[in-house]
């Protein structure tokens, strides 16, 4: 969004069209999976489940949202609509406890969510830029889905243990898959060789973890960012290194 803005400096009546238009088709999708439009923030949208009425399946409601998301943006760009002009898109999904309500002053209020739960689904969203993948979630979002009667039209994999910015404690990263297009070229097999790398990885195995990210497909994106860390370093954990990756922004 940032470099599309600056491209359109001199014509952002467009540029508010575009994101306007995209905005649209994520308030559509949360809407229609009965989820709550909280908040806007730029060329973003916070939606959010359990609220005004429990949902006992809310996180299984986000995850088909986010889906849905992606295909809708899928469809746009095949069509050739631009409704999301060129921008990359990312989605954050984290479980767990938020206050819900209606904040403000007296001039304006607005309903929204805020809570621990809400700042790490918005660094989940921004490390969909590090790991080059539309959708990354939590672990109890994951268990969610593994426990779900497998409906749900994704696989999920474990990606990485990090330390979101701003944040001091680890937390488990997951990607979920999307089904369909170039998503359905990642076998199982690079899937489950992934998992082995991350564990030589997390065993401080580096080298060998290397081998086994390297010998994966290019067009998997997300490997890319543990294998980059690795060479950081020289294929040397630090010395204080307690198997976490730090995020160095949001």
């Amino acid at each position: 969004f940032s470099a599309t803005s600056e491209r359109l400096s001199e014509n952002l009546l467009e540029l508010l069209n575009r994101v306007s238009r995209a905005l649209g088709v994520m308030t559509s999708c949360i809407l229609s999976g009965r989820g709550v439009v909280g908040d806007f923030h730029g060329d973003a949208v916070m939606g959010f489940w359990g609220w005004p009425l429990e949902q006992t399946d809310a996180a299984i409601r986000a995850v088909q949202t986010a889906l849905s998301i992606t295909q809708r943006f899928d469809q746009v760009h095949e069509a050739g609509e631009g409704a999301s002009g060129q921008f990359m898109m990312g989605l954050g999904i984290a479980t767990g406890k938020a206050v819900a309500g209606k904040i403000g002053s007296s001039d304006q209020v607005k309903v929204t969510a805020f809570g621990p739960v809400v700042n790490l689904a918005a660094r989940l969203e921004g490390m969909t830029r590090y790991f080059k993948v539309p959708i990354l979630c939590d672990e109890a979002t994951a268990t969610d889905i593994s426990k779900s009667d497998g409906n749900l039209e994704c696989r999920v994999r474990r990606l990485a243990r990090v330390v979101p910015h701003g944040f001091h404690r680890m937390t488990d990263l997951y990607q979920i898959i999307p089904k369909g297009g170039d998503f359905d070229e990642i076998r199982n097999e690079d899937l489950d060789n992934y998992a082995r790398a991350l564990v030589k990885f997390e065993h401080q195995e580096w080298s060998i973890a290397l081998t086994i990210l390297d010998s994966l497909p290019n067009f998997d994106l997300a490997h890319h960012f543990v294998a980059d860390f690795i060479r950081l370093h020289k294929s040397v954990p630090p010395p204080d290194w307690d198997g976490a990756i730090p995020i160095p922004g949001k």
